[in-house]
């Protein structure tokens, strides 16, 4: 008989889309070692054995590596980095099999379980004793098989009986199985987040990984080396980016005993009682080692010591000794998670005790996909979503947003199918829609953004009338740099970081701005210059830098300031207050260069109030004049503002635009409304409001509205 081929693979994490799918991915050359094709089955064999579909890998995975899921790796008894034996086997047809749900259901739920178990496992390899997952039941979607007939591996077909039993399983390891045992009492117990649940996150993770793994699993190393292992890493970032997930996947991968502690919890009225909450969630670590302690909002127990906080003083004494004092080095890691690192005592952020910080900051574009894969791979999804498109179009969200944004286009889906009609057993087949995802996206917002943009331009360049040379002016100095990035990079030329509209008041500047932003389907926030201004000293520098570091965050980003001449007037000729707003602000601007993603773009009608050494190059450089319109400028702008309305026949648009020269943008706007408004006037005063309401498509606006609107309106510049 000729023996089976067998590899030795080095396990990696697999692809966000394949995590409970119960595949492996492996190279081309493996595949031919083993003599296997795509859909084939093989055994992995660690630890323990498991049998699962082979499937090709990409070809930037690297040679003698093996992509696994978490439930696959721990029905194979293997971590990441551990090596298996590889080799291909034939597996028998399933007549029954009989799965246990580690969650709660109730009797009535048992029907729609094994519908839904035998669609997730139809065509896959199963053996008793392993797990599964479920991905579109969530977190209650981890179940046990118990029992197959026959015993062994065997695979599930559309004429295997599939059971599901409510008999609860006791928590412990997955025992080794053999072909003469066929049922399965005990399992291992809920994992919870995993690698695969991560998105854009590889590099934060690998240092994670890294800090946590070897110390906890191979102490030893670090004792041969004559070295201390690390102690503790500190993740930070803005809120929702994964910080604690980050935490909780590395703890169930690493099979750790996990201590969680959100920072609030320890606090105490009475003298003395956090301190010893805080040394009993350290003894508690010691005994269950190897241990990870993981403190949420690390800052609301490690703030930095005054004379004036006796409490949080004792409880940050209490911290730095206790980290000092973990006598199983090697066993204990502690992890704190905090979006106010600059709020952490000092002591706490020195080495031997957190050793490493790690910025988890927002993702970026193949980031997003990676989230977006991972949130909607247990979606049924029509064909024209597009996870791409919603990845390049969703600018600063965060994974939280990422997530909230799925969940609303499924209740999207949910609503609408609800509104058509459909009854429950429709409602289990419905699919989620591109219009679904439109919807959700008008309603969820990046978080970083939410306390500077109540909601993103909808106006764009044709909603501008005239100004054609500002126009391409400013999509040449911010579109381009963010459309044609690699074009920028190839002539080693750097875009400008900053763009000044000037001109008289009314003329468009703030309406180019905000036509800009949704031209170029970035985030756009809009400060108002003097809302930056406070009396208290430091609060007016604070409040530009919060708005620049909530930009980065959403970047790629327009940083609109409105009326800038009130923060940026000349220093040496303002107040005290201004001068050091004008500092902060020369000092944020050049550091744009190390982000080609932000743009400043500034408005004023008095450029020469503003200080010089803002508008020198390599900070607002380029300067753009928005003049008041000539008489082509003032007949598009009439267009824009006139063509849907009902105008009459005498209303000639070209002869009032050759009149009214010295009308800006914004007077041309207020004149039409004035006439608009005259001849509604008109048809209240001659009829009733139920009249006027039947007979509202009879109005019209005619000439003479627009002399008697001409008396009140008069032009800005004379």
């Amino acid at each position: 008989m000729t023996e089976k081929p067998t590899v030795s693979l080095t396990v990696r994490g697999a692809e966000k889309r394949d995590g409970g799918r119960g595949i492996a991915r492996i190279t081309d050359d493996a595949r031919k070692q083993l003599g296997v094709l795509s859909g084939d089955t093989i055994a992995l064999e660690g630890g323990q054995t498991t049998v699962v579909k082979v499937w090709p890998a990409a070809s930037t995975v690297p040679e003698n590596t093996v992509q696994i899921d978490a439930e696959t790796r721990a029905n194979a008894g293997v971590k990441i980095g551990d090596k298996v034996s590889v080799r291909p086997i034939a597996v028998s047809d399933a007549k029954s099999i009989t799965v246990v749900p580690k969650a709660n259901f109730s009797l009535d739920d048992v029907d729609t379980l094994e519908s839904a178990t035998k669609r997730e496992l139809l065509d896959r390899p199963v053996s008793a004793g392993e797990r599964a997952r479920i991905e579109r039941l969530g977190d209650a979607g981890l179940f046990v098989v118990s029992k197959t007939d026959p015993s062994g591996t065997v695979r599930v077909t559309t004429e295997t009986e599939v059971n599901v039993s409510l008999s609860k399983l006791a928590d412990s390891v997955i025992p080794t199985t053999s072909d003469e045992s066929s049922e399965v009492t005990d399992a291992t117990e809920v994992t919870g987040a995993t690698y695969e649940d991560i998105g854009g996150m590889d590099e934060e993770l690998r240092r994670v990984r890294e800090m946590v793994e070897l110390p906890l699993s191979n102490p030893a190393l670090f004792r041969r080396l004559g070295i201390d292992p690390p102690k503790g890493v500190l993740l930070y970032g803005p809120p929702g980016t994964g910080k604690t997930l980050i935490a909780k996947a590395v703890a169930n991968e690493v099979n750790a005993h996990f201590v969680s502690v959100s920072g609030p919890e320890v606090m105490s009225k009475y003298k003395g009682e956090s301190e010893e909450r805080l040394r009993e969630i350290f003894n508690e670590a010691s005994e269950n080692a190897p241990s990870i302690i993981f403190f949420d909002e690390v800052d609301s127990l490690g703030g930095k010591r005054d004379d004036e906080s006796d409490m949080e003083n004792r409880l940050v004494a209490q911290m730095l000794s206790l980290m000092d004092g973990l006598e199983s080095r090697g066993e204990i890691v502690v992890i704190g998670a905090t979006n106010r690192v600059d709020a952490i005592d000092p002591a706490l952020r020195r080495g031997g005790r957190f050793d490493r910080e790690i910025e988890i900051g927002a993702p970026d574009e193949a980031g997003r996909r990676e989230i977006l894969e991972v949130h909607t791979r247990g979606m049924p999804l029509t064909g024209d979503v597009s996870i791409e498109r919603l990845a390049a179009t969703t600018h600063g969200f965060v994974g939280a947003d990422l997530h909230a944004l799925v969940t609303e286009a499924a209740m999207a889906a949910l609503r609408r199918a609800r509104d058509e009609g459909s009854d429950d057993e429709e409602l289990l087949s419905v699919e989620v829609t591109r219009e679904d995802f439109n919807t959700a996206m008008a309603s969820v917002e990046p978080s970083a953004m939410r306390e500077f943009v109540a909601e993103a331009p909808e106006i764009s360049f044709e909603d501008v009338g005239g100004l054609d040379e500002a126009k391409q002016t400013l999509i040449e100095a911010v579109e381009w740099p963010l459309s044609y990035s690699n074009l920028f990079e190839a002539t080693k030329t750097e875009p400008p970081s900053g763009v000044l509209l000037y001109g008289p008041p009314g003329t468009g500047k703030t309406l180019l701005a905000r036509a800009l932003a949704g031209e170029s389907d970035v985030n756009f926030v809009q400060v108002a210059g003097p809302e930056l201004l406070d009396r208290y000293v430091g609060e007016s520098e604070k409040s530009v830098r919060e708005v620049f570091d909530r930009a980065r965050q959403a970047s790629p980003a327009i940083v609109f300031f409105d009326e800038i001449d009130a923060i940026a007037s000349q220093r040496g000729e303002s107040h005290e207050v201004t001068e050091r707003v004008v500092s902060q602000l020369l000092t944020e601007i050049d550091g744009l260069t190390e982000n080609p993603n932000l743009v400043v773009l500034a408005a004023t009608n008095r450029r020469d109030a503003i200080d010089p050494a803002l508008l020198r190059p390599g900070r607002i450089e380029a300067h753009i004049e928005v003049p008041a319109p000539d008489e082509k400028g003032r007949r598009k702008i009439l267009s824009v503002h006139a063509d849907d309305k009902p105008l009459a026949d005498d209303v000639d648009l070209d002869a009032l635009a050759e009149e009214l020269e010295g009308y800006t943008g914004a007077d041309l706007e207020a004149l039409v409304r004035n006439a608009s408004m005259r001849a509604i006037r008109e048809a209240a005063d001659e009829w009733s409001p139920e009249e006027a309401n039947e007979r509202a498509d009879e109005i019209v606006i005619e000439a003479r509205h627009f002399d008697v609107a001409r008396e009140f309106v008069q032009p800005t510049m004379t």
